[in-house]
C-alpha cells in the first residue's frame, strides 16, 4: 500500500503540477473573487433588512440571485484587465492599490446599471454597502499577503541577530533610507530611532519610528535602544557639522555608514546599498576646496601634458583629472612599470579616444628625459616624480638629492629648452624649515624653479648652467643630441611650485599603515603622542595643483589653507573607533618615538615668506625668498657631484645651500 501511495500522486498535485505556481494562485483568486462578489451583496441586502433572512423581499432576493452570474463574470474580466491576477502581491505598492480600487469601482458601476436596467431598482444601501464590502474583501486578501510577510519577517528578525539602527537626519534623504530599510525584507537592520537637530521634529514619528532628539542625545539613545549601527543621512550637511556629528558617533562603538553626497540624493539613489563607510577624511571638518574647473579645462584642453611620477598617488590622480579635460595628448612618465601599466589600463578603458603615451624612465637620466621632451614637446609639465618617504631618505640622503633636487633640475632644464609653457612642481610643507633630508631636497627643488624663473624674467636664460653627470652627455658637434650650449635668452617657460601637507590614503601615508595594523589586531604604532600634521585628500591636492597651473605667472609657491592640524594620535584613535574597536582596550596604541629627521609639527610657510591672496580664498601665494642665484647654481653643481660620489658629508653641503635646514641629529647633539 505504501508503495502505491508513493507512486501515485494525489489529485491536487496532479492538477497543480500542470501549471506554474502563479497560475495556481490566479485560479484561487478568481474563485475567491467570485465568492466575495456574491457574499458582499448578500450581506448588504441582509443588513438592509435587519440582518434577518426571512425579512428579505423575494423580488430583491431573486434580482440579486439572477444578476450574480453576469456580475461575477464581468468583475473577473475587469480584474483581469487591470492586471489584478498578474501582480506579485508580496511586493504590492501604491500602484497596485490604485488599480484595485479602480477595478472595484468599475465593477460596482456595472453591477448598479445591470441589475437596475434588467431586473429592478435595489435599495441604495444595497449598492453602497455591497460595493464597499466587495472592495474591502478583494483588496484586503491581496495586501494581507504582503502584511503577513512583513510581520513574519519582523517576528523572525526579533528572534534572530537583528541590527538596531539609529538614523541621523529626519529630512527627505532620511525618510527615503527609512522606507528602503522597511521594504527590504532580506536585511536584519531595523531603524529604532531618529536623530535630528530641528527641535520642531522632536517627540514626533516617521513611519512609527520616534525622533528622539538632536546630536547631543546620540550617545544616550545608543544605550537606550541598544543601537549597533548608525546611518548618517544628511547629504546637505556642511563639512563642520558632518565632522562634529561623526565625532560624537564614533564614541558609540557602532558601525557607521553615510550617504556619499548630494549627487546620489539628486539622482534618487538614496538607498541603504548606496551608503558607504565613514572614513577618516570625513572627520577633518574642512570644506572641500572649490576650484575653477572651467579655467582648468580651458588651460588643459588641446594641450600636450606631461606628468612625471605619473604612476604615484598624486601623479596618477593628476592623470585621471587631466584625461577628463580633453588634452591633445597625455604623457605619463614613471620609473616603476607596474604602476604605470595599471594607470595605462585604467585610462584606456575610461577614455578610449585619449591620445595616451606611457613611458618608463627616470628624471635622473638626462638623455632619457631630454629625448622625451625633444620628441613630444609637452606644453605643460606636472612634476610629481620624487622620493617622499622621510625615514628612508634619512638612511639614503644622496638618493634624495639625486632624485628630488637633481631630477627636478634636469626636468626643468629640458622643459625650458624645448619650449614648455608651464612647469608645475609638486612640493611639500616639509620644505619649510626642514629637519630631514627629504624636506631639504624639496626646498632645493623650490629654489630651482625660483632661480629658473628669475633668470628667464631677467632675459638671462642662457646663463642657467646645465647639470650633468657625464661629460659625454653634452658634447658639441654634429652628433650632439641636445642643444644646451645654445639656450636662448628668449626662453619663456613659467615655473611654479605647489606646496601642501600630508595626503590621506597616498602610498606611504599613515592611514594604510594603521588599517593594516588594526586588521592584525594591533598594536597601532604612533611615533609621539603630540605629533601633529596638516592633512588633505588626494583630490584636494590635485585640484590645487591644477588650478595653480592655470593662473601662475611664474616664481610663485602656492600654499593651501589646510585648516587646523590634527594629531596623529587622534587620527589613529579615530580610525580604531571607526573600525568598531576601543583604543587601548581592543587595539593597543604604542608610542615608538620620533623617527630620524621627523619633527613634531610641519609649517606651511617660512616666516619670512608672507602671504598673498588669490582668486580662491583657500589658496595663497608665498612671496619668493631672495637668495644669490649665481651662488646657488655653483653650490648645486657641487652638491650633484657629492651626491653621485655618495659622500657622507652630504647633509653639511645641503645646509650650506638651504639655510633653514637644521637636521634633528645636529639639534640633539648627536
Amino acid at each position: 500500500m505504501s508503495e502505491n501511495k508513493e507512486v501515485k500522486p494525489d489529485f491536487f498535485n496532479r492538477f497543480t503540477g500542470r501549471f506554474q505556481h502563479w497560475q495556481v494562485i490566479m485560479f484561487f483568486l478568481m474563485a475567491y473573487d467570485a465568492i466575495m462578489v456574491m457574499t458582499s451583496y448578500f450581506v448588504a441586502i441582509w443588513i438592509r433588512f435587519d440582518c434577518r433572512y426571512s425579512l428579505i423581499p423575494t423580488k430583491y432576493f431573486y434580482a440579486y440571485l439572477y444578476a450574480a452570474p453576469a456580475v461575477i463574470i464581468v468583475t473577473i474580466l475587469i480584474f483581469w484587465f487591470f492586471q489584478l491576477y498578474q501582480s506579485v502581491w508580496r511586493f504590492a505598492s501604491y500602484t497596485e492599490l490604485i488599480r484595485a480600487v479602480m477595478a472595484n469601482l468599475l465593477s460596482a458601476v456595472f453591477h448598479i446599471v445591470f441589475i437596475t436596467v434588467f431586473y429592478r431598482r435595489m435599495p441604495i444601501s444595497y449598492y453602497v454597502m455591497g460595493a464597499a464590502f466587495q472592495m474591502a474583501l478583494t483588496i484586503g486578501i491581496r495586501f494581507s499577503y504582503r502584511f503577513i510577510l512583513l510581520e513574519r519577517n519582523r517576528r523572525s528578525a526579533a528572534h534572530a541577530s537583528r541590527n538596531n539602527v539609529m538614523l541621523i537626519g529626519a529630512g527627505a534623504a532620511g525618510q527615503m533610507i527609512l522606507r528602503d530599510v522597511n521594504q527590504t525584507m532580506e536585511t536584519d537592520d531595523r531603524i529604532v530611532c531618529i536623530i535630528d537637530d530641528n527641535p520642531n521634529k522632536w517627540n514626533r514619528q516617521i513611519d512609527g519610528v520616534p525622533i528622539v532628539g538632536g546630536r547631543e542625545d546620540i550617545l544616550l539613545n545608543v544605550d537606550k535602544y541598544h543601537v549597533n549601527k548608525i546611518y548618517f543621512a544628511i547629504p546637505t550637511a556642511s563639512a563642520v557639522d558632518r565632522r562634529d556629528i561623526l565625532n560624537i558617533c564614533k564614541e558609540a562603538n557602532c558601525q557607521l555608514k553615510q550617504l556619499p553626497g548630494m549627487y546620489q540624493f539628486v539622482l534618487g539613489q538614496v538607498k541603504v546599498s548606496a551608503m558607504s563607510e565613514v572614513s577618516v577624511e570625513d572627520l577633518l571638518g574642512r570644506e572641500p576646496i572649490k576650484t575653477d574647473m572651467a579655467g582648468v579645462y580651458n588651460f588643459i584642453s588641446g594641450k600636450t601634458i606631461l606628468v612625471t611620477g605619473g604612476g604615484g598617488s598624486i601623479g596618477s590622480e593628476l592623470c585621471r583629472q587631466i584625461a577628463k579635460h580633453d588634452p591633445k595628448r597625455l604623457i605619463i612618465f614613471y620609473i616603476y612599470e607596474n604602476n604605470a601599466y595599471d594607470i595605462q589600463l585604467e585610462l584606456k578603458e575610461k577614455y578610449p579616444q585619449l591620445d595616451l603615451v606611457v613611458l618608463i624612465g627616470s628624471v635622473r637620466d638626462s638623455r632619457r628625459i631630454n629625448s622625451v621632451f625633444a620628441k613630444y614637446r609637452p606644453e605643460v609639465v606636472y612634476h610629481a616624480a620624487a622620493h617622499k618617504h622621510v625615514p628612508l631618505m634619512e638612511d639614503s640622503p644622496c638618493e634624495a638629492i639625486k632624485n628630488n633636487a637633481i631630477g627636478t633640475y634636469k626636468t626643468a632644464y629640458a622643459a625650458m629648452t624645448y619650449g614648455c609653457k608651464r612647469f608645475v612642481l609638486i612640493s611639500t610643507d616639509k620644505a619649510v624649515n626642514p629637519t630631514n633630508i627629504m624636506g631639504a631636497s624639496k626646498r632645493i627643488c623650490e629654489m630651482i624653479i625660483q632661480s629658473f624663473d628669475a633668470r628667464i624674467k631677467a632675459g638671462r636664460a642662457s646663463e642657467i648652467p646645465p647639470l650633468y653627470t657625464h661629460d659625454s652627455d653634452y658634447e658639441e658637434g654634429e652628433d650632439s643630441q641636445f642643444e644646451f650650449r645654445f639656450m636662448p635668452d628668449s626662453a619663456a617657460t613659467e615655473f611654479v611650485a605647489v606646496r601642501f601637507g600630508n595626503v590621506l590614503g597616498s602610498n606611504g601615508s599613515v592611514i594604510p599603515i594603521f588599517k593594516k595594523q588594526i586588521e592584525k589586531g594591533g598594536p597601532v604604532t604612533v611615533t609621539h603622542p603630540d605629533i601633529i600634521r596638516y592633512f588633505m585628500t588626494i583630490p584636494e591636492a590635485v585640484n590645487l595643483v591644477m588650478e595653480a597651473g592655470t593662473y601662475a605667472k611664474g616664481g610663485e609657491i602656492f600654499v593651501l589653507d589646510m585648516g587646523s592640524p590634527m594629531k596623529i594620535d587622534t587620527l589613529a584613535r579615530n580610525l580604531i573607533k571607526l573600525s568598531g574597536y576601543k583604543p587601548d582596550i581592543d587595539i593597543p596604541i604604542v608610542y615608538t618615538g620620533l623617527r630620524p629627521g621627523e619633527k613634531l609639527y610641519e609649517e606651511k610657510l617660512m616666516a619670512e615668506e608672507g602671504l598673498e591672496t588669490t582668486q580662491n580664498e583657500m589658496i595663497h601665494i608665498g612671496k619668493p625668498i631672495a637668495f644669490d642665484v649665481d651662488q646657488f647654481f655653483g653650490e648645486l653643481d657641487e652638491l650633484l657631484k657629492a651626491a653621485y660620489m655618495n659622500r657622507e658629508d652630504i647633509r653639511e653641503l645641503v645646509e650650506k645651500v638651504v639655510k633653514t635646514y637644521h637636521p634633528i641629529k645636529k639639534q640633539n647633539g648627536s
